[in-house]
């Protein structure tokens, strides 16, 4: 990957996880995310379990091994439900985590599943109060009458012990499954949204949140379109942006009306018609839209391609990168295997200059927005050596096959990267293959 001294090369540092081939389903990471620092990752599985890495501080002698992260705090988010009105279980899979920014010395997390909401709080403690007046040390109570004199309690050194405290549940808000969840650049206020309605919520107020956006229609046999994804943008905390399943992104200003049913601005590219097809509505489909740090893009993902857009230009994108043209031939297969539903994320690096997505063969795809260069590299056992430099793959979609190419008729779908996360200030990322964590980072030379 390019950067501005030339190419960027990434290393293998760590991979978290069973190595065991045979995976519970509870294990599969399902979220990534790095806190506003970086030095807190926090990763959610089908299990309904939170896991936080903390980075270790670097060691000044030896700058080439960066930092290290390590498990910070593990604790389980949700359990499963069962919903007796309609009857149906409600499954206990982490569907997003989002961190609040720092406010004090404890750390903040919103985590969801398909139905609840919850805002997690994670603490530290090193020290424990010693010397109570109506307290044995085992906890037992003193009898008031024995007691014959004051003492004033002292704090005393401990084992750190990282706790993880829910301080709110939001529930009873959705309808349908919930898909996103994000943070106002407010530090106040959040929304959720569902396939056909996002809600406000106030971070203090749990038994009643505002709904922005209704996409129900009244007879539900007319409908046509889902709510895909959701996201306030960064420093604007009146507007914010939802896509849909027909490829189109929506986006809205809170000041213009309390319902934000009619969008300030439409973004969607005409569909180019040598391309249709039986699936062309399928693979439109949004999957993720993220701003740019800086305010001023958004980025979405369908299943071929990432786009780039201007919030300055609506009826087209300033870049599109084919992620995996070569598996429009295999479409009609993808579809037998349910894989053409698959819903990839996306993420921007610190700066905004290069994006990162995932795909099949636990390839992930980079691509360098100033030197127009895209890079493909695999999360592999094979490649986890500590610094091992990580070669570049090629796809080979037909007649002879390089040496080190490989065909696109062995690619393994069972294996996919759908979530990815970047450092926010450094070159360091995050790449979740089924069950397992790899964290890559640029070569410190």
């Amino acid at each position: 990957m390019a950067g501005p001294g030339g190419d960027m090369q990434w290393c293998f540092s760590q991979v978290k996880g069973a190595i065991d081939d045979d995976v519970a389903e509870a294990d599969i990471i399902s979220t990534v995310e790095f806190n506003h620092t970086g030095e807190l990752l926090a990763t959610g599985d089908k299990g309904g379990r939170v896991v936080i890495f903390q980075q270790e501080i670097e060691n000044k002698n030896q700058p080439q091994f960066r930092s290290e992260y390590n498990v910070y705090s593990t604790f389980q988010s949700h359990e499963p439900e069962f919903d007796y009105l309609k009857s149906l279980e409600i499954e206990e899979k982490i569907n997003k985590i989002r961190w609040l920014p720092q406010k004090n010395a404890a750390q903040f997390l919103l985590s969801t599943n398909d139905k609840t909401i919850k805002l997690w709080k994670i603490s530290e403690r090193d020290k424990r109060p010693e010397g109570y007046n109506l307290k044995e040390e085992d906890g037992r109570y003193k009898d008031p009458n024995t007691i014959t004199s004051l003492r004033v309690p002292v704090l005393k050194p401990m084992d750190l012990m990282v706790e993880a405290s829910p301080r709110r549940v939001f529930a009873n808000a959705h309808t349908y499954h919930i898909n996103s969840v994000s943070v106002n650049s407010d530090n106040e206020t959040y929304l959720s949204a569902d396939d056909l309605r996002i809600n406000l919520w106030h971070l203090e107020i749990t038994d009643r949140s505002f709904n922005i956006v209704d996409i129900k229609p009244a007879n539900m046999e007319e409908l046509t379109e889902v709510i895909t994804a959701a996201e306030f943008h960064p420093h604007q905390c009146n507007t914010f942006v939802y896509s849909s399943s027909k490829g189109t992104i929506r986006l809205c200003d809170m000041r213009v009306s309390a319902l934000c049913d009619k969008h300030s601005k439409l973004f969607e590219e005409p569909e180019d018609p040598s391309n249709r097809s039986f699936f062309s509505e399928i693979i439109s489909s949004i999957s993720d839209v993220k701003f740019s740090h800086n305010g001023r893009y958004m980025m979405t993902r369908d299943y071929l391609s990432v786009k780039i857009w201007d919030l300055n230009m609506e009826n087209r994108p300033v870049e599109t990168y084919q992620v995996h043209e070569y598996l429009r031939s295999k479409l009609c297969s993808l579809y037998e295997n349910d894989c053409i539903f698959d819903k990839f994320e996306c993420c921007w690096n610190g700066n905004d200059s290069v994006v990162m997505t995932g795909s099949y063969n636990n390839f992930f795809r980079m691509f360098d927005r100033g030197h127009r260069r895209d890079v493909t590299l695999e999360a592999s056992r094979e490649n986890s050596k500590p610094m091992q430099v990580l070669k570049p793959r090629k796809v080979c979609t037909g007649g002879k096959r390089k040496k080190d190419e490989i065909s696109v008729d062995s690619l393994d779908f069972n294996k996919k990267i759908l979530h990815t996360a970047w450092h926010p200030q450094d070159n360091i990322i995050a790449v979740a293959t089924t069950n397992n964590l790899y964290i890559f980072q640029d070569k410190v030379n």
